[in-house]
């Protein structure tokens, strides 16, 4: 058994602009349905929740990167962010797990813990991964 760990910080103007300027094509590309849906409901505070939701899929990606072949653009959308009934954010890697093929090794993850925080100017997240080998 491995634990990792990894942990990011953006800027919410930056997620903004790519909103902004991109649009539908960048919204597609990084998130979930279902997470495009749960940040566009809060108008006030969007794009906290989005730069939220991108730190982290960035943080997950960091702790697992040894097992990944790559940057892959395909893993984006496979480490998505849902809530639970609580409010407490949560990771979902099904798709992660079931398309193994992108990555180098098949990854047995068996817990994944996840902490955001999120101010209007910046957006943090921290992942702790728990592999088994």
């Amino acid at each position: 058994m491995k634990i990792k760990t990894g942990i990011d910080i953006i800027e919410v103007d930056r997620i903004k602009k790519a909103i902004e300027e991109l649009g539908d094509n960048f919204l597609n590309k990084i998130f979930t349905e279902s997470e495009i849906l749960y940040c566009n409901k809060s108008e006030i505070i969007k794009y906290q929740h989005f730069a939220a939701r991108f730190a982290v899929k960035e943080a997950v990606f960091k702790a697992i990167s040894e097992y990944t072949s790559g940057r892959e653009d395909a893993l984006w959308k496979d480490i998505e962010v849902i809530n639970l009934e609580s409010g407490k954010p949560c990771v979902n890697v099904d798709e992660l797990i079931k398309n193994t093929d992108k990555t180098a090794n098949n990854i047995n993850i068996k817990d994944i813990d996840i902490s955001i925080s999120h101010i209007k100017e910046f957006a943090v997240a921290s992942a702790v991964v728990v592999i088994d080998e």
